[in-house]
């Protein structure tokens, strides 16, 4: 297993996928049965195509996305990243309606590779929570004021 080839390929996956909305190089990244584990309910496709299609929605949400890689590290079979974004939703997103807000927000993500450097399970963490504040959604992370 080449640990720096599979940090080189999320970091071309963050290029590709998310700054320049190429999706289709998602099939390059992640093995057809790749696990996906989120924090969030999704209904996400399996496999490469439900990557891009996960992005393919979000960068529509969020035409003018900017990306950046803050950080990658490697060991053995894994690869960790923590990524900055911004963009403003021009477009809907989920069961948000488009608000026309800029946000910035960031977000740490795992990825387990097979000895064939495919991507065979990924562990998604984004600030969804400072997200959905700057675009002025209802967000309730505790007590209401006065209980």
């Amino acid at each position: 297993m080449n640990v720096e080839a599979n940090k080189r390929l999320v970091e071309r996956f963050y290029d590709e996928v998310w700054s320049r909305g190429n999706v289709g190089f998602a099939d390059e990244v992640f093995a057809d049965d790749y696990v996906r584990h989120d924090l969030r309910p999704t209904k996400a496709t399996p496999g490469a195509a439900g990557q891009a299609r996960i992005a393919e929605q979000f960068r529509r949400a969020f035409p003018d996305l900017e990306w950046r890689v803050d950080l990658v590290i490697g060991d053995r079979d894994l690869v960790a990243a923590r990524w900055t974004a911004s963009g403003t939703q021009s477009g809907s997103w989920g069961d948000l309606p488009a608000t026309g807000k800029r946000a910035i927000f960031s977000g740490v993500n795992i990825f387990r590779f097979d000895e064939g450097g495919k991507v065979v399970e990924i562990w998604n963490h984004r600030d969804d929570l400072g997200l959905m504040e700057q675009l002025g959604a209802p967000v309730f992370a505790g007590a209401p004021v006065g209980d």
